[in-house]
């Protein structure tokens, strides 16, 4: 007779068991209980549902021999003496029982939390019916401010909710970061439009006309919302296990010894469910490793749960966050940057020689680093790794690369060196990036390291690159996104190719970005024009062109920033900033300065954004050329041009270099016989300085070559590649573009020509396309079926004489931190 297997549960460690026990051992006889109508599915990707990604796609389904799985039949009781399982219409006997029966939502005990419009965030159904519920609506609450939680307000975001996050904890993610982390990733996230509240339960929630009120454990504070999710943790599902009299935790979970086994030997318990030596795991990798353990065990071996590593690195919101090693410890060190949001700690030994653990917050570039490095010498100098988020040097072969299936990079580059040539079969091989995915890019560094080359393909619904699908749709015609993946892509796309496509149908005239399908493919800001700021409001930046302006237009901006209680700035880029505008008032304020003669600004798009002059031969007693003149005309020449990044310039009248015009993606230096022109410079966090292209060239010659030298990026830059990257990675460098677009290599300048005097024709303000249109004014809305109420929940306060976001951190206003000298605990 063949041996007889039960397994209750279909999750994604119960999958991982049943491809692994046939594997070793095909003699099993295996039947699969599973409650949800659906098979195994990715959880881990769960959120990527409101992303457009299909049930089927998320699906872990697969053939395997020997496996019955019985779709939407519960398991309700375990009779140990008869060594069976009963479900509600069958008895299912064994000779070995896995319990693989994960976890369910906790909702803390609080009257009304059964009502309609009060979801958990656990399963595809409960997804489904929060889609449904969020059609017509317009705010949510998230109660939970852990992992899920956060998940959760990404979902309910998608949806187009005002979304708020109530959190017990004094702050975000407390078990994984500490107060100055999760400060931090408060700050990313409120910037995104959701609102915080930390340290606030819920204590009661009720039905008001057709919406939910819940009253809150901090006085006076209470929610009017259409929606409410719990995300505020999980529980191990052992209730199958206690009614059959098999030994649970204190704290619950069924109990086990390092081989998985329970108090019934012929029982084992896997995943989120089990309470290995009393603790539950709640990451799917320590689910795998036991999953691997109990398939060996049945396959006649001794293997043993090998510990879990704990360590994570995620991108919540778009924010990266990762926890290594140990929480706390002896010595601390710790480096904050307010400013762009980036914060890390490093827990060291006694001696300040060995690395115990830490966390990042904003940047997790030295995460693989840092974490092959716990328990070792600390890797180079502090202070540079901390503030620089530049790695020097490669990944030791003991780094994990994949912390969901616990792959080191020296499995990886073995798999490599024994023929795997892509990232598909270097999943297949390893399982590494098959989980959350956020190790895929890793995947392909590391198979250039290893000598293989690179696909450039823009995601896994484009096989091509960005500068490939550029060509298709500059070839075929093609105007919209569906015809393109219907054509030559597969699925339904996501928010890497979306955005992507949008820009280059944008860069070849494809017309306004929010006409028709085009709207829905554009990055947040770019649905309303304008930069979302970190309490919902908006930026409202008018160009002007070399920082020259009329004494009327600068009345025009101080009587709109008046008139709509606008905070103002100056910025670098000699551009007047107004910060606070509501949604719904947009329409009005463009009105207004389109009337007085000022463009779109585009600082919310991937396109030029500000031509920075000093004054030049006008007022400088240096000033050896028209710096503001050349400014002016090139910010006219190259306003609104779509590429695959921001664009900035400036124009320097003279050596003195005011303008700092080779930290831009194109600068240009007067000089006495003409103009010098510098490309693939860059500011910010990595600055770059650019490389001299071309010397002394006349003005037509300049506009020229910075023409091409545009229009050959746009065609050819990878999504999101700044100039400078760009230029680095050009096989020649400096020197082969310089062949390209002056010597004309390739025989391609006169239709770089062509397509820079195309987009200098058809240039239109895409502000004044909206204030003209009807139907693009209706997006401009606080609310769907209220359309001119203000959000009641934008709060603000006076900081210096002008409105600052409410809870401001403006009083004082502080550079990077860094305590270069660890703190003794």
């Amino acid at each position: 007779m063949s041996k007889r297997l039960v397994v209750i549960g279909d999750g994604m460690v119960g999958r991982r068991f049943l491809e692994a026990v046939t594997q070793r051992d095909p003699s099993w006889d295996v039947t699969v209980l599973c409650e949800e109508p659906r098979p195994a599915y990715d959880r881990v990707r769960l959120s990527a549902f409101f992303d457009g990604v299909s049930a089927e796609e998320l699906s872990l389904a697969s053939d395997l021999d020997g496996v019955t799985v019985r779709l939407g039949e519960a398991a309700v009781a375990v009779d140990r003496d008869a060594k069976v399982v009963r479900s509600a219409s069958a008895e299912y006997p064994y000779d070995k029982l896995v319990f693989a029966t994960g976890s369910y939502a906790f909702v803390p005990p609080m009257e009304g939390a059964d009502l309609d419009g009060v979801f958990v965030y656990r399963t595809i159904e409960d997804l489904e019916a929060i889609k449904a519920r969020a059609a017509g609506r317009r705010h949510g609450v998230v109660i939970g401010g852990g992992l899920l939680g956060l998940e959760a307000a990404n979902a309910l975001t998608l949806l187009g909710l005002e979304t708020q996050i109530v959190e017990f904890a004094p702050w975000l993610m407390a078990r994984q970061l500490d107060e100055a982390g999760g400060g931090v990733l408060k700050q990313h996230i409120e910037k995104l439009g959701i609102k915080v509240d930390c340290g606030t339960g819920g204590t009661a929630i009720e039905a008001r006309d057709g919406r939910l009120h819940m009253t809150t454990n901090r006085d006076g504070l209470a929610f009017d919302t259409d929606l409410i999710v719990f995300a505020a943790g999980v529980r191990p599902r052992d209730q199958l296990a206690r009614d059959c009299g098999i030994a649970v935790g204190e704290r619950g979970g069924i109990t086990t010894d390092l081989s998985c086994a329970t108090s019934d030997p012929d029982v084992y318990a896997i995943g989120e469910v089990a309470a290995m030596e009393g603790v539950c795991y709640g990451l799917v990798a320590p689910g795998y490793s036991m999953a691997e353990v109990v398939a060996d065990r049945l396959a006649g071996g001794e293997a043993t749960f090998p510990g879990a590593d704990l360590s994570t690195k995620l991108k919540l919101l778009g924010v990266d966050v990762a926890q290594f090693g140990a929480f706390d410890g002896p010595l601390a060190t710790t480096y904050l940057d307010p400013a762009n949001g980036t914060y890390a700690k490093l827990v060291l030994s006694d001696d300040a020689q060995t690395l115990l653990g830490g966390m990042l917050v904003g940047n997790a570039e030295p995460y693989p680093l840092l974490r092959a490095s716990v328990g070792g010498k600390v890797p180079g100098n502090l202070a540079d790794l901390l503030s620089s988020g530049e790695v020097e040097g490669t990944l030791p072969d003991a780094a994990q690369v994949c912390s969901c299936n616990a792959v080191t990079k020296g499995q990886i580059m073995g798999a490599i060196s024994e023929g795997c040539c892509d990232v598909a079969e270097i999943k297949a091989c390893t399982k590494a990036g098959t989980s959350c995915g956020s190790c895929v890019p890793m995947l392909k560094q590391l198979l250039a390291e290893g000598g293989v080359e690179v696909s450039k393909a823009v995601c896994e619904h484009f096989t091509q690159s960005r500068a490939e699908l550029f060509d298709i749709v500059k070839v075929t015609g093609i105007t919209t996104f569906s015809e393109l993946i219907a054509r030559h892509g597969t699925g339904a796309g996501c928010d890497l190719c979306k955005p992507t496509v949008a820009s280059i149908l944008a860069s070849l005239g494809g017309g306004h970005i929010l006409d028709g399908e085009q709207a829905a493919l554009q990055d947040t800001n770019d649905h309303f024009l304008a930069n979302m700021q970190r309490n919902g409001t908006y930026s409202v930046v008018p160009r002007i062109p070399g920082g020259e302006i009329t004494p009327d237009k600068l009345i025009v901006i101080g009587e709109v920033a008046k008139e709509f209680d606008l905070y103002t700035k100056i910025t670098g880029g000699q551009r007047i900033d107004m910060f606070g505008a509501r949604v719904e008032d947009l329409p009005k304020i463009w009105r207004k300065l389109v009337d007085a003669g000022f463009e779109s600004g585009h600082a919310y798009g991937k396109a030029l954004r500000t031509v920075k002059s000093c004054v030049g031969t006008d007022w400088c007693r240096y000033g050896v050329q028209d710096s503001v003149k050349m400014a002016i005309d090139l910010e006219l020449r190259y306003r609104g041009l779509r590429s695959p990044h921001k664009l900035k310039s400036a124009v320097s009248g003279c050596a003195r270099e005011c303008a700092e015009a080779r930290g831009k993606d194109f600068g240009i230096i007067a000089t006495e016989d003409g103009w010098n022109l510098y490309v693939g410079g860059n500011g910010g966090f990595t600055p770059r300085h650019a490389d001299l292209l071309v010397s002394d060239v006349d003005s037509e010659t300049l506009v020229r070559t910075i023409d091409r030298f545009l229009m050959f990026y746009v065609a050819t830059a990878d999504r999101l590649q700044r100039t400078s990257k760009w230029v680095e990675a050009l096989e020649g460098g400096i020197d082969y573009l310089r062949e390209v677009i002056v010597d004309d290599r390739l025989g391609i300048c006169a239709e770089l020509d062509a397509a820079m005097a195309e987009h200098v024709a058809n240039y239109a303000d895409e502000w004044k396309g909206v204030i003209d249109d009807p139907e693009k004014l209706q997006r401009f809305v606080s609310f769907v079926n209220s359309p001119e109420t203000p959000d009641p929940s934008i709060e603000f306060e006076t900081v210096r004489g002008q409105k600052f976001p409410a809870g401001t951190t403006a009083r004082s206003h502080s550079g990077p931190v860094l305590l270069g000298t660890p703190e003794r605990k």
